[in-house]
């Protein structure tokens, strides 16, 4: 007969004294269970005593997360919470230098448990510190720091509450040349903290801290380092006012601060990530002119589009009074036409549009005074052909620019997982401008590729947009070496990868082959079926999304091999390979699951307010229901893990799988079992084994080392 369920066997250890076996009854209040365990060694005073997690968290065990004791956990009986904080608090202030480091090693490794954490802020821990970290013992400073860090982690206390000496004394720390690596480490992650949690204190920094002193941190070999320094310019970036981020994109880019990213130096995930935040932020400032109309009635807006010409004909603007009106509008009319406009007469009209707005006139201007033989030539080229085969340069240029802001996504706000940044985008002040020169340029040639006339204009643009795709695919690391990928992805190239994909794609439409297919299409369900529980039983690590990033937490889930059960448990890190069954502690019976929840919908997500708004987690986040209303809730690492467990899980709920993998993996699989049904097969026999792995050759002369 299985024990009760609320009686949970454990091992309590106390130092000095051999581990007690016991079964607690989680009924019983918890101060009850700590003074049977006193009792237990002859400990009297039990209030002053407490039980903790014993591994490397220490957390402490209480009545809110009491569920988390199961089976076989191993505790510790410790001084209580409070007892603790009060002995740091009178150890930190020792007029001993090595009694005071050791307090604060031991006060940095408990603030990271939030129930110590509230009782050492209640004795005014956080105004302690501060005065530490502002008369400022080197020795003293990388601990301090540390334990202030984590401390606030917890969100207990408001950062509004710190004054302007204190902000000034972690900038100096920043500005300095020669400074510890964990001071520094941890005063920037402090004025991140600062910058991204008041407004009153983005101002406050700002005025101690400028991008032009971060930027050499951002030229040693610490990656650490080097995350966290772009993560505050990122944080000064999102707090500033518009007009300061532009002046803040140009210092930045001045000093090309993000050489580092095209070096041959790994990219670990978290500064892949805040690379990725950056390059959002870079180009959500071209917004505000995607989205701004042209004024046809401005004479310095239309004064850009006077210069286009003037560049392009290699003339000079006629006074007012040189020729008759009519023969200056007939000589504009033909020019602008030339130019590519839709709107001969009054070409301003074009860029009204939004998007892209007037940010298509900046880029043409920018391709022809800084590319200026290249606009010449293709404006003349096209001037010269023959009307049905000439490719507009305006109309080009505008639709194009609309595809590249589209392509890069300029006004969404960064997505909390994604890494996806392009290394191109940080080697020149002007990316996007440069950008939209090599795409114009590709352009105009892909249309004469194509042979295109001015009916085909849409499908030129289809394949541009290919070709550009195709090509950001490959993450290029500069913008030669994106113009060098676009080289080998010809209008021939294309057709070649489109017919090859399509044949690969070949769907037959006679009666007899749509019925085979509905014969096969069962067993094809049934073994996507089986390869998504097949998963499920190799299981996923998965991250608990924090405040702070940077100190992630993990779990693993997988199911049992019968498919009955899901064991889960915490991790401290990111696991190599399969995590076993018996280290995870927690279990879910498949017979007690309810229901599958995607999306909004997920308690997860109503409950995370910065998150909720975040498409890309919404996207990621499932939770599954058992008994009444008790969930476990998940956040996939990515699309992929996300639809093989909602698929698994409703497999085994016996509801069908909709995923858009599972209906990209049966179209694969239906392809491949079509195909080699319908091979000419007649009197060949198919061998019941695969054929012998042949003996290796006495030499390898034969081989070609391409490298």
């Amino acid at each position: 007969m299985p024990p009760p369920a609320d009686i949970v066997k454990v091992a309590i250890e106390w130092p000095g004294a051999f581990p007690k076996l016991m079964e607690i009854d989680q009924k019983k209040p918890l101060s009850a269970i700590i003074k049977e365990v006193c009792e237990g060694w002859s400990l009297g005073s039990p209030e002053n005593f407490a039980l903790q997690i014993a591994d490397a968290t220490n957390f402490y065990i209480t009545e809110k997360n009491r569920s988390d004791i199961k089976n076989g956990s191993i505790l510790r009986l410790t001084t209580s919470p409070y007892q603790t904080a009060v002995q740091l608090h009178e150890r930190i202030q020792s007029s001993s230098m090595d009694a005071k480091l050791e307090a604060l090693k031991d006060l940095a490794n408990a603030s990271r448990d939030i129930t110590f954490a509230q009782e050492f802020i209640n004795l005014d821990g956080i105004s302690l510190l501060t005065q530490m970290v502002e008369s400022s013992n080197s020795d003293l400073l990388s601990f301090t720091l540390t334990a202030f860090v984590e401390l606030m982690d917890h969100s207990i206390v408001s950062w509004d509450t710190f004054s302007v000496a204190f902000i000034k004394k972690i900038a100096s720390f920043v500005n300095k040349t020669a400074m510890d690596t964990a001071v520094l480490q941890r005063s920037l992650a402090i004025l991140e903290s600062m910058v991204l949690n008041s407004q009153d204190l983005y101002h406050k920094v700002a005025q101690e801290i400028t991008i032009g002193q971060l930027i050499p941190h951002l030229q040693g070999t610490d990656q650490d380092i080097q995350t966290y320094t772009i993560a505050v310019i990122n944080a000064l970036f999102l707090k500033a006012p518009e007009e300061k981020r532009q002046v803040r994109l140009r210092c930045t880019h001045t000093h090309k601060y993000t050489a580092y990213t095209v070096s041959n130096t790994p990219i670990n995930d978290e500064m892949a990530h805040q690379l990725y935040v950056l390059q959002v932020l870079n180009f959500n400032l071209l917004e505000d002119r995607m989205m701004t109309k042209m004024d046809p009635q401005d004479q310095a807006q239309r004064d850009i589009i006077f210069e286009l010409r003037r560049i392009a004909f290699d003339v000079e603007l006629e006074p007012n009074n040189s020729g008759s009106i009519e023969k200056r509008k007939s000589m504009y009319t033909r020019d602008y036409k030339k130019l590519g406009f839709i709107n001969h007469v009054n070409p301003a009209v074009d860029f009204t549009q939004i998007p892209p707005g007037m940010l298509a006139l900046d880029n043409m201007l920018y391709f022809a005074r800084h590319h200026q033989d290249a606009y010449i030539r293709i404006v003349l080229e096209n001037s010269s052909r023959e009307d049905k085969h000439e490719c507009p340069f305006g109309r080009s240029s505008i639709e194009l620019t609309k595809m590249l802001c589209e392509i890069l996504k300029v006004g969404e706000l960064p997505s909390e997982n994604c890494h996806d940044f392009h290394p191109m985008f940080f080697t020149h002040d002007r990316a996007f401008e440069e950008f939209f020169c090599i795409c114009i340029q590709l352009l105009n040639k892909t249309w004469k590729e194509m042979r295109a006339t001015s009916e085909d204009f849409n499908k030129v643009m289809q394949v541009v947009r290919e070709q550009i795709m195709r090509a950001l695919t490959a993450k290029p690391n500069s913008l030669d070496q994106f113009k060098s990928r676009l080289q080998n992805l010809s209008y021939t190239e294309i057709l070649k990868i489109r017919q090859s994909e399509r044949m690969n794609q070949e769907d037959f439409q006679s009666r007899p082959i749509l019925e085979l297919r509905e014969k096969i299409q069962p067993e094809i369900m049934e073994l996507i079926k089986q390869q998504r529980l097949n998963r499920l039983c190799e299981g996923t690590c998965f991250r608990k999304i924090s405040s702070r990033r940077r100190q992630d937490k993990f779990w693993y889930c997988r199911l049992s091999p019968n498919h009955k059960v899901l064991h889960y448990g915490d991790l401290e890190e990111s696991p190599q390979g399969e995590v076993p069954h018996d280290s995870l502690q927690d279990k879910l019976p498949v017979a007690d699951i309810k229901a599958v929840i995607t999306g909004k919908d997920c308690p997860h997500m109503k409950e995370k307010g910065a998150l909720k708004q975040n498409k890309e987690v919404l996207e990621l986040a499932f939770s599954v229901l058992y008994e009444s209303d008790e969930y476990l809730n998940f956040i996939a690492p990515d699309k992929h893990e996300y639809c093989v467990w909602t698929d698994g899980l409703n497999a085994l709920l016996g509801k069908e799988m909709t995923s858009e993998y599972t209906k990209s993996d049966m179209d694969t699989l239906l392809s491949m079992e079509m195909k080699l049904r319908l091979l000419d097969l007649e009197n060949i026999q198919i061998p019941e084994a695969p054929p012998p792995i042949p003996k290796e050759p006495s030499n390898y002369d034969f081989v070609y080392d391409c490298n």
